[in-house]
């Protein structure tokens, strides 16, 4: 039996500044702490020389050619297209006393080539880039000071397209931070829990203040956070195996609880106890944090298991998540777990624990696509893994979870954040740059592009059913 998607469902991909942009240094624009990790690497405070390669220098080239990308996008028929504002456009060093027109203009001619095609945008306002001068002068987010950095670059791009941006996220993942330091934060990695908690801190602090700000700009706007959405499981019913569970989906969860519920969980007081962490919060701190998020997004990729088993523990820690192997799930070329129904039991998680609009911002499989004799990527592993998860957010909504829409991750390929490489394919247009650089940065369809399009166009009808 067909399932057809609400009418006000958004259909759509994400994208993210620097992985697609390129021109780094092009009008203006300052260094973020993205563009100086290295090839292959991630959360590393690894400086490169000039001149050394870095393959987000020049990305896909977004940056000049997004009437391109985006005429494609709109072919497929996309309703809603997520995009990063690259925070170091706008103020090159962070602190600048006055914002760069030429950054500011760019994101313009982005929204307007939008608009011209219907595509509603859904604007993250920090996508794992923060200007690399914060992170070197003030060492991110751990300085109080940037939060009002954060605030007023918040104001300023408010005030620029409040009649073009409706939809906004503060945070790309903003619980990364507790996994990638650098990357969520511009700290370095090796750094104390008591830093990294009390960067958390002020970054919930400034995603509140944008969330007010967003409110008085643009009233008739909708403003929200985002998450990694990374549930566990208990890998065993044992009593010890579940709690660890919960302790362990409490770390993430956390960002969600404070963001909409406007104060921080009961729960983290004795987490702060066991780590010895002591958080300078103020009474200016805690009015701040009551201005509460409008929806909630998240990204899904996979889920795992718990265990207060110690050894099993140890097998984890190999992978960013720590994250027990599920044995009942396969895996992807990259050791992600491939679970559409977790998909499903998120989506009812979070509404049950929120009462707020749902919004899936990204989901996509990574792999290594070959061209054919003909020259055509026949990528039926992509379409059967985003059927099987677009299958189960119908299921979903059918459930009573209000889900706003659906933008897949990367709509078209990208420079992949985890690995930095563009072999590590997630869209359904190829672009034809290898990870060394070398490539005419053609665009071409592959087979998954006319079946989204399918999708789209029959409101998820298309969808097979996975029963």
């Amino acid at each position: 039996m067909s399932f057809r998607f609400p009418d006000s469902f958004l259909w759509g991909g994400a994208t993210a500044a620097n992985q697609i942009e390129g021109s780094h240094v092009l009008d203006g624009k300052g260094l973020s702490t993205s563009d100086v990790q290295p090839f292959g690497a991630m959360g590393e405070l690894v400086y490169r020389e000039e001149g050394d390669f870095n393959i987000k220098d020049v990305a896909i080239d977004f940056y000049n050619r997004y009437a391109e990308d985006i005429a494609l996008f709109a072919e497929m028929g996309f309703t809603c297209l997520r995009v990063s504002i690259a925070w170091s456009r706008i103020f090159p060093n962070g602190n600048d006393a006055e914002p760069n027109e030429a950054g500011l203009a760019y994101y313009d001619r982005v929204f307007d080539e939008m608009a011209k095609h219907n595509i509603t945008p859904l604007v993250t306002l920090s996508h794992y880039e923060m200007p690399l001068n914060l992170a070197n002068q003030y060492q991110g987010w751990a300085s109080r000071e940037v939060i009002g950095f954060f605030e007023n670059y918040a104001k300023v791009v408010f005030e620029r397209y409040k009649n073009k941006v409706k939809l906004w996220l503060t945070f790309n993942e903003i619980n990364v931070t507790l996994h990638e330091p650098f990357t969520g934060s511009g700290l370095p990695r090796d750094c104390s829990e008591q830093t990294r908690y009390q960067a958390i801190h002020h970054q919930l602090v400034g995603s509140a203040k944008a969330v007010k700000a967003c409110h008085s700009i643009i009233p008739d706007a909708k403003i929200g956070n985002m998450i990694l959405g990374a549930m566990q499981y208990p890998l065993t019913c044992k009593p010890e195996d579940v709690m660890e569970t919960l302790t362990q989906n409490r770390e993430w969860l956390m960002f969600g609880d404070i963001q909409a519920r406007g104060y921080y969980p009961s729960y983290m007081t004795r987490k702060f106890e066991k780590l010895g962490v002591e958080l300078n919060i103020t009474e200016e701190d805690k009015e701040a944090l009551e201005e509460t998020i409008d929806f909630i997004s998240f990204s899904y990729y996979m889920t795992g298991c718990a265990s207060a088993d110690p050894s099993e523990q140890e097998k984890a820690g190999g992978n960013m998540l720590s994250m027990i192997a599920n044995p009942h799930l396969q895996a992807s070329e990259w050791g992600w777990q491939i679970d559409p129904v977790g998909l499903r039991y998120l989506l009812n998680f979070l509404y049950d624990r929120y009462q707020l609009p749902l919004f899936i911002v990204e989901n996509g499989l990574g792999a290594k696509d070959q061209l054919n004799e003909q020259g055509e990527v026949e990528d039926d592993y992509r379409i059967d893994y985003l059927n099987d998860h677009l299958f189960q957010v119908g299921e979903a909504i059918q459930d009573g979870v209000p889900v706003m829409g659906f933008t897949s991750w990367g709509p078209i390929d990208l420079v992949s954040a985890s690995t930095a490489q563009m072999s590590k394919r997630y869209g359904f247009i190829y672009v034809d740059r290898d990870d060394l650089g070398k490539g005419t940065l053609g665009r071409k369809r592959k087979k998954s592009f006319h079946w989204y399009k399918s999708v789209i166009s029959s409101q998820g009808e298309a969808l097979k059913s996975t029963k």
